[in-house]
């Protein structure tokens, strides 16, 4: 699977042959065994083998929020690019609009020279706080569409491939009723179909992560994608953020049908084995490398608490490291 700006491009692959499947959980378990920590799959009959699954890693600014600012101490937002490179090691970033200090073409344009610079690509822009694009009433939807267009201006001057929206202006247990969550979905696809429309002619996708309200529930999510029905409009599945009535491996499973982007929230980590200790990592990235067969950027989300934002995202770098193969 790409995640790249051709709208033609497939949103998934054809699953990998059960032998493939097989030989990556041996990868997992040869790794940690080489790495003096627990298998994680102890009856794997291919504990040595190494087959091609790989993944590229991106960081998005946000595991970095409490770093990043204007204030006295912080980081400026236009240092992201290089702390990444310098830092963490890492190619791609990806932003969120409330984190940048400004939208006016002058600092755009000093951020992507600065990405430039230090040679990180600039993958996305996760956009928050730009209205109700599903609200029942319409003067509101076309106001939140009005207000989306700017930024798809901003990714695409930044050699983005995508912004992220949210879905909101539900009711709260909207998704769970199934009328209501056809109300919802109706309203919904002229918005996001004019917003698909407006970013083919930028090259850039449309995306929709499960971030709380009825994204994070992956029925209604995969009820939107048919209905809107556009190359341009996917999913960012994040592995953290769903309910507790939501089964995450079922649920990325689902969103990995519509995938662009992938977001890899880790919240902490084991310090004995270096795993992800609030879910089953070496599970989800087999959901969506050998299921899915995803090759594009996985980025690194950290949001705990327990380890600096610094201390976290090297943890989560590490672990995805582990977790990835030999490039084909």
């Amino acid at each position: 699977m790409t995640h790249d700006n051709d709208p033609k491009a497939p949103s998934r692959r054809q699953f990998l042959a059960a032998a493939g499947a097989a030989a990556a959980a041996g990868y997992a378990l040869a790794t940690h065994a080489q790495e003096g920590v627990p298998a994680v799959n102890e009856q794997s009959p291919a504990a040595d083998a190494k087959p091609p699954r790989w993944y590229d890693i991106s960081l998005a600014a946000w595991s970095l929020h409490r770093t990043i600012g204007e204030g006295e101490g912080r980081i400026p937002m236009l240092d992201l690019p290089r702390l990444a490179r310098e830092e963490f090691g890492i190619e791609a970033v990806e932003l969120v609009s409330t984190m940048l200090a400004s939208r006016e073409p002058a600092y755009i344009e000093q951020f992507a020279a600065n990405a430039a610079r230090h040679n990180v690509k600039t993958l996305l822009i996760m956009v928050d706080g730009e209205g109700a694009i599903a609200s029942p009433d319409a003067a509101e939807r076309a106001d939140s569409v009005r207000r989306h267009k700017p930024w798809i201006d901003i990714a695409a001057g930044l050699g983005c491939h995508s912004i992220r929206l949210n879905w909101h202006g539900a009711g709260e247990d909207d998704a769970k009723d199934p009328v209501r969550c056809r109300e919802l979905i109706d309203r919904s696809i002229a918005p996001f179909r004019e917003l698909c429309d407006y970013g083919d002619g930028k090259n850039i996708n449309v995306i929709i992560e499960n971030h709380g309200g009825p994204s994070s529930y992956p029925t209604a999510m995969v009820q939107l994608m048919v209905s809107v029905d556009h190359p341009r409009f996917g999913t960012l599945p994040d592995f953290g953020n769903f309910p507790a009535d939501v089964d995450r491996y079922e649920a990325t499973d689902l969103l990995m049908n519509y995938a662009k982007a992938v977001s890899a929230k880790c919240i902490d980590f084991d310090d004995g084995s270096g795993l992800e200790s609030t879910m089953d990592y070496p599970r989800l990235m087999s959901i969506v490398v050998d299921k899915h067969g995803y090759d594009g950027y996985v980025g690194i989300e950290y949001g705990g608490g327990r380890l600096s934002e610094f201390d976290g995202i090297h943890a989560c770098r590490r672990l995805l490291d582990r977790l990835r193969g030999p490039r084909a």
